[in-house]
Order: C-alpha cells, then sequence, then structure tokens
C-alpha cells in the first residue's frame, strides 16, 4: 500500500527575513514530523532574469507553481511592515481558495485588527464600542468585527479547513517563533491523516 503525504505551501513573510532559509528549513522539518511535506516559497529555481521586472514575474509564477503543486496553504498572518498581513501572503491564500484547497493560518499577534488599524492609522484612544463606524483620520470606516485581521481572511479560513491559531510573541521573535505554527501541523494532522 502506497502511503501519500500531503504537501503544504508554507506562506509567510519569512522570505524576507535575514536568514529566510533557516526559518523555511525549520518550517519544513516540523511538517516532516507531522508527516506532511513542506514547500518553502524559496524552493524553487529561478534562473537570472534580464531585468528586476523579469526576475519578479519569474518569482510569482515560481509561488504559483508551488501552491498549484500543494494539497494544503499555511499562512503565516503574523501583522507585517504594517497592521495587516503580508500582502503577497493574503494572495497566496486567497489563490489557495480559489484552488478549493483547505487553508490555514496562525498569528503571533492577538491585538484586533481594529486595535491595529486604530494604532496606525486614527488619533487618540481607541473608542471601546460595537459601531461598525468608527473611521480613521482619513474618514474611512475601520472594519470592527474583533478579528484578527481582514474578515475575509479568517473568513476564508473558517469556511474552508477552520484551523487558525493565533498566540501573543513579542519582538522579532514574531517571526520565528513556530510554536502556534506546529499547533496548526497538529490539528490539520488530526483532520487530513
Amino acid at each position: 500500500m502506497v502511503c501519500y503525504m500531503k504537501t503544504i505551501y508554507l506562506a509567510g513573510p519569512e522570505v524576507f527575513l535575514p536568514d529566510p532559509t533557516a526559518i523555511g528549513d525549520a518550517k519544513k522539518a516540523l511538517c516532516e514530523q507531522y508527516g506532511f511535506i513542506g514547500l518553502f516559497p524559496l524552493d524553487k529555481d529561478i534562473k537570472p532574469q534580464p531585468s528586476r521586472f523579469e526576475t519578479a514575474m519569474a518569482i510569482s509564477l515560481g509561488n504559483e507553481a508551488l501552491i498549484m503543486r500543494s494539497d494544503i496553504i499555511i499562512a503565516n498572518l503574523t501583522p507585517f511592515r504594517g497592521p495587516s498581513a503580508d500582502a503577497g501572503t493574503i494572495y497566496e491564500l486567497g489563490m489557495g481558495r480559489g484552488l478549493n484547497l483547505p487553508i490555514a493560518g496562525y498569528s503571533n499577534c492577538v491585538t484586533p485588527y481594529f486595535d491595529r488599524v486604530w494604532q496606525t492609522c486614527a488619533d487618540g484612544e481607541a473608542p471601546i464600542t460595537e459601531d461598525k463606524d468608527v473611521r480613521d483620520l482619513d474618514g474611512n470606516s475601520i472594519e470592527n468585527f474583533g478579528l484578527m485581521d481582514n474578515l475575509m481572511l479568517q473568513g476564508g479560513i473558517l469556511a474552508s479547513s477552520d484551523v487558525f491559531v493565533a498566540r501573543h510573541v513579542e519582538g522579532l521573535e514574531r517571526f520565528t517563533d513556530l510554536t502556534a505554527f506546529e499547533e496548526v501541523l497538529k490539528q490539520l494532522k488530526a483532520r487530513y491523516s
């Protein structure tokens, strides 16, 4: 009997860290420990391109090809360079959802999205309100549902796999601490093994 190991695309901003290979290798080792094959965005061979634009397109298409080879997507939705998750990670999560793959996520930040946006884009102390019409300094409504990020992210995960883990991690370790990631793997193993 042949045993098929599910492949997981490891979406997240880790490719921008000082040592992305180390974190990618650590995540892939945890995947293997739980009976999965991890695919990190750097697991592709991008040939030298004539321009930066062509290099960017090759990276984009290479990441999409890795997603197409995957059975599951796990996204690191820890806020990156602002109050929300990394834009590329969000795209990859959406692509997985569009392909009807199980998508799962985690964040090493438990501060609700509303509070993070308020801290970044508003003035004064955040109002304690269920009012859905709270506005930022530009007059734009701030999404206020008590979720970890934009409702489409958590909504897609809930509808797909219902596997999302959030925990509080301080400082730069918020991008290298794999405790929440490992909990996601445990839940996926229980669900898909």
